[in-house]
């Protein structure tokens, strides 16, 4: 029996869309990696065929003008109402790194006021600085974010220059989490009390990813598909690690993809 079809969108700078569609298929997906040019060609028509969308990291149009803010553009411009319309309908979608900062620039993350406007930001690492490195994660277990159900902390690289979230006001972010929207967070390995570079970019909350009031809608800056087998890992020897822990992440969207047939 085949897992639900995953639209793995490429093109114009993406290049992490092999390892995204990589790890769908290990999660039990049907990744297809379409490029967004042909999208827009069919104005998105194509789109009903698929469960899950999604937006791997990168460098869409060279981050130019900001992270994802072109691609951003592009879509909303061109494929705007398919995208509104394939969620409305129950489809999944997630946006990693630069797929991220695409989502929210789209309006469709955190999208409290279903209107589909931008409400929170990605801007550059408070460090001043492009940080690549391996960092812990934890995920809220009070999140209405399905892609994020039952995962333990897990370590995940980050390799982004524009990864800082921030919100218009101290109150923006209590009710990002009052209202269970709060997905992930960078957490210390150690318990020591949250800092640089256990938080790479200074984001507020130390927020790593957020989802929509769907919970069906996720974006987060770590790359999970980057952590598929225990080798991958830096340390996977010295702390005999044995599994690909983001593979869980990719496994429950794929699951809760096809629960709704």
């Amino acid at each position: 029996m085949k897992g639900p079809r995953v639209c793995v969108i490429t093109g114009y700078g993406i290049n992490a869309d092999e390892e995204l569609a990589l790890a769908f298929g290990m999660a039990g997906g049907e990744p297809v990696r379409v490029h967004v040019q042909d999208l827009i060609e069919q104005r998105g028509a194509q789109l009903g065929g698929y469960r899950i969308i999604a937006f791997p990291g990168g460098f869409s149009f060279g981050d130019h003008l900001g992270s994802g803010k072109v691609f951003a553009t592009l879509f909303r411009r061109n494929l705007g109402p398919a995208l509104d319309h394939f969620i409305a309908d129950g489809g999944l979608v997630i946006g990693i790194c630069n797929g991220f900062q695409v989502l929210v620039k789209l309006g469709v993350l955190p999208n409290r006021s279903g209107q589909g406007r931008q409400e929170v930001s990605l801007i550059h690492n408070r460090s001043g600085k492009f940080e690549d490195r391996w960092v812990r994660v934890s995920f809220d277990s009070s999140s209405r974010c399905l892609w994020t159900r039952d995962l333990p902390d897990m370590d995940l690289p980050v390799r982004h220059g524009e990864g800082r979230f921030v919100t218009d006001s101290p109150s923006d972010l209590e009710s990002l989490q009052r209202e269970g929207l709060v997905a992930a967070r960078y957490v210390s390995a150690d318990e020591s009390p949250i800092d640089y570079p256990s938080d790479p970019n200074g984001s507020d909350g130390h927020i790593a990813g957020i989802c929509d009031p769907t919970g069906r809608v996720f974006g987060l800056m770590p790359h999970p598909e980057a952590f598929m087998h225990p080798e991958n890992h830096p340390e996977w020897t010295a702390r005999t690690i044995t599994e690909g822990m983001g593979l869980r992440v990719f496994a429950n969207g794929v699951r809760a993809a096809a629960a709704r047939g």
